[in-house]
This record gives structure tokens, sequence and C-alpha cells, in this order.
């Protein structure tokens, strides 16, 4: 029984966080307060809760501390470049990470995993970026709207997330920085009761994290600056 309520206290905390960090919190600062409480489950559990599992993937790999501010910093550049870079992007910063999100009519044909000669570019420019930056870890997330049958959708999905991470694979991203995923139909960002709503949950999601080297960086960093102070 306690471990159940610690979990939900952490759970209701970090979802408080969340909702109420934006105003008085730059993202570096929520950074270290997120990774405090994180971990994959929870972070699983709040991307779930919120119908955003690019967020619960970034809270799951966050370290927090001072460690995630020196994290936070190296991703807000990171963000910026990829914005300059790939303007068609919507492009976050979360916590110590950073969501990169495509609608699907940019990168695939209706209907279709087969990516379009207008995704090729745009991957191209996203691909640039990524390979300055290489200890950080991707997570290419697939998603569709709410019409059709639960098992099509989740197929198209991971179809889709593996034909985006394929293509990273074939042009020089390493393998091990990779993973994918479809979510068929279960977590959508946007409401599918409009035909704007499910546009726009049609969508493929790159998740950026920091991988161990960052993390091993950014903890020495830390310790190195409080024994300075």
């Amino acid at each position: 029984m306690k471990r159940i309520q610690s979990y939900i206290l952490v759970l209701a905390s970090a979802i408080l966080i969340l909702n109420t960090s934006c105003s008085n919190m730059n993202k570096t600062q929520k950074g270290t307060v997120i990774g405090a409480g994180g971990g994959a489950v929870v972070g699983g559990a709040i991307g779930k809760a919120a119908g955003n599992t690019a967020l619960g993937a970034i809270i799951g790999a966050a370290v927090g501390g001072t460690a995630g501010n020196v994290i936070g910093r190296k991703m807000d550049k990171q963000a910026e470049d990829i914005k300059k870079t790939v303007p068609s992007a919507k492009v976050e910063r979360v916590g110590e990470g950073i969501t990169v999100e495509f609608s699907n009519a940019v990168m695939f044909a209706f209907n279709s995993y087969a990516l379009t000669p207008t995704a090729n570019g745009t991957l191209n420019d996203l691909i640039t970026v990524l390979n300055k930056y290489p200890d950080t870890n991707i997570e290419v997330q697939g998603h569709t709207d709410s019409t059709g049958t639960h098992e099509y959708n989740q197929t198209l999905s991971e179809n889709r997330a593996h034909a985006a991470s394929q293509y990273l694979r074939d042009h020089g991203i390493a393998s091990s920085r990779i993973t994918e995923k479809g979510y068929g139909e279960t977590a959508p960002k946007y409401p599918n009761a409009t035909a704007e709503g499910r546009a726009m949950n049609r969508r493929v999601e790159f998740v950026i994290s920091a991988n161990d080297q960052m993390k091993k960086e950014a903890q020495q960093e830390s310790q190195g600056n409080q024994k300075t102070q």
C-alpha cells in the first residue's frame, strides 16, 4: 500500500509540475525538477495520461538535479539549431529533451508508409543537425487518428515509425541511437472530433534525449561546478 501511495504521490506531483511550471520556471529548471521525479515507469504513465508519449519518453530518460541543468542547456542549443535548419518542423523543448513533430501529410501519402520526396529532404535537414550532436538518442514515434480499426492504425503507425527510422539509419545515424514505436490511435494530442484535429494526430514525432555519454559528462561537469563554489 505504501508503494502504491508513493507512486501516486510522485505521479500527481509530476503532473502538477507540468501543469504549473510553464509560467514559473525556465526550460532548464523544469528539467531539474521533472528529472528528480522521473524514471521510465513514471514517465510512461504521465505520457499516457497526458496523451503525450513524447513527453513521457523525455521524463523517463531524465536524470534531474544539476546534471539535468547541464543537459538542458545543451538541448537548448540543439533545439535552436533544429528550428533554424528544419523550419517545417514543430520543435519543442521539454525538460531534458526535445520533441520534433512532423505531420504525416509532410512525411507520407494518404494511407501509405512510403516516404515522400518532401519527407526525404526534410529528414536530410534533420540528419544534418543530429550528426552535429552524436551524444543523443532518438525515439521515433508513429501516430494515427481514430479513423479505421485499432489493428490497422497500430500497424500503420509502426510501419511509418520504421520507415522514418530506417531512413535515419540508411543516412548515417547509428542504429544504437534509434528506437522506434508505433502508438496507433492510442495517444492523440489533438481532438479527433474535427478534421483538423485528426490531421494533426496523424503525425511522426522524433524524441531526442541524452545518451549515457552525455549524462556521464553532465554529471562530471555538475560535480566540478559544485567543488568550485
